[in-house]
């Protein structure tokens, strides 16, 4: 009697987890593991498994049965299991789910079916039961559509994974989806968001539908948008869009347009987006960016607009925003005259932007804008190809100046030699003939000195005029 009361007493005091973690144990299916800390966790991933357990511990709150070859989902297939809080199926061969195979997941919040690849349809009844379910993964699978009332339990549902399918439109299904915060259909086959594509998701944050198909955003498709705060459209193939396609977006802080096919900014496009911090503009074909597109953008901290065809940037554009933190040029064809004056004075005060290469002109091509000196004439900036023509045209004056002289003097010399020669002669005929015939013969010299003299006038002349025409045609 005495022994039986000091077991009973040492029962008493062990903690209330060892009975569960028991429990947890000794219902665990073959081929899995479970553990038991805060609570209860089947393992069965990488399990071999080509069909689901018969049972499951009842006090378990996580279940893993990822990489396994699972095909099929009966009607509750998992049985009642209220504590299960989150359920793994990643990487499996699922082609077909019942309807009502979560029947018995009262409490679930988690659910994951990602690269399930040939899960190609959904009942509209699929995710019965799933009430409480908070996050659903079902990226990566084969679906082309699911249908518009498939999530009408999933009341409390905020974060929606769905990338990586064969989606050609955005989900009718997520409308007036109240509590949604997060929604991911990046890499689908979307060719358009339409007016009523997103209505009714107030409570939205974050939106990725990059790497799809989208040429056309409809007018006015994200007004309801109004607490986005990350939005990515990038790699679509947007060439426009709506004059006021985001607006009423005033708590947005990073829009990604990039790698699409915009050829220009209108002023009217950002102007509601007061807390946007990060825009990407980049990998696009802009040409052009109209005066007043940053003007409202008093948040904004880092601009990308590198990887376009942009030849100039003038300050009136960039204006307000001229406290930018970072600033993205490079792979632009940069037009490096005056219009950059106040760039390359910014980049050299503030250190925030660089590699800015020139494309033209010519004198300039190949330097970086860092490197270009731009001259001032009665205080004017003077763009480095007039500075350049002018150097240059002083230059062929000058050398054509140089030739000329250099031409003079070598007639010059020829014929004071010649004249020096004549005279020598005159001389050495003086002593031996008489001086009649002396006389004569000087003045016969004369006459060819004056014929030379003639001569080289003519010479002068028309290399002067040479010389002039080969200057008027370097200078055009």
């Amino acid at each position: 009697m005495i022994v039986f009361t000091f077991t009973v007493s040492v029962l008493s005091l062990l903690p209330q987890a060892v009975p569960a973690r028991w429990a947890c144990v000794r219902a665990c299916p073959p081929s899995c593991s479970c553990t038991q800390e805060r609570s209860c966790s089947v393992l069965c991933d990488r399990a071999g498994l080509a069909e689901l357990p018969k049972e499951f511990p009842c006090e378990a709150s996580a279940i893993n049965l990822d990489k396994n070859r699972i095909k099929f989902l009966s009607e509750r297939a998992f049985g009642t299991l209220p504590s299960l809080k989150s359920l793994s199926l990643d990487h499996n061969n699922i082609s077909f789910i019942t309807p009502g195979a979560f029947k018995g997941l009262s409490n679930l919040l988690e659910l994951k079916m990602a690269n399930n690849e040939y899960i190609s349809y959904l009942h509209t009844r699929t995710f019965t039961g799933l009430k409480k379910l908070v996050r659903l993964d079902l990226s990566g699978c084969n679906l082309f559509s699911i249908p518009d009332r498939i999530f009408i339990e999933q009341t409390a549902l905020k974060e929606l994974l769905c990338f990586q399918n064969n989606f050609r439109r955005v989900p009718g299904a997520i409308r007036g989806m109240e509590n949604l915060t997060h929604i991911y259909l990046e890499r689908n086959k979307i060719e358009a968001v339409a007016y009523n594509s997103l209505l009714g998701l107030g409570s939205l944050r974050y939106l990725n539908l990059q790497e799809n198909r989208i040429n056309v955003v409809h007018d006015q498709a994200f007004q309801d948008l109004v607490r986005l705060e990350n939005f990515y459209l990038n790699d679509n193939l947007l060439s426009d869009l709506p004059r006021l396609a985001f607006k009423g977006l005033i708590r947005l802080r990073m829009l990604n347009l990039g790698g699409n096919q915009l050829t220009n900014i209108s002023k009217t496009w950002f102007s509601d987006l007061v807390e946007l911090e990060v825009l990407y503009l980049d990998r696009n074909q802009l040409l052009y960016i109209e005066e007043g597109t940053f003007e409202n953008l008093t948040s904004l901290i880092t601009l990308h607009l590198n990887s376009n065809n942009l030849t100039t940037l003038p300050f009136p554009i960039f204006q307000p925003i001229y406290f930018l933190g970072r600033l993205y040029l490079f792979k632009n064809p940069w037009l490096c005259d005056c219009s950059l004056e106040w760039l390359k004075e910014w980049m050299e005060n503030y250190k925030l932007v660089r590699d800015i290469p020139c494309a033209s002109p010519s004198s300039v091509a190949g330097l970086d804008l860092s490197e270009v000196a731009f001259a001032k004439a009665n205080g004017t900036c003077v763009d480095p190809a007039e500075l350049n023509l002018t150097t240059a045209s002083s230059e062929i004056a000058s050398t054509t100046e140089n030739r000329f002289n250099s031409l003079i003097s070598k007639l010059l010399q020829q014929e004071l030699r010649e004249e020096m020669g004549n005279g020598t002669e005159s001389r050495r005929n003086g002593t031996l003939v008489e001086p009649e015939e002396g006389q004569l013969s000087a003045g016969v010299g004369g006459q060819q000195t004056r014929a030379s003299q003639s001569a080289l006038c003519i010479t002068v002349v028309w290399l002067m005029l040479f010389l002039i025409g080969q200057s008027c045609l370097h200078c055009t």
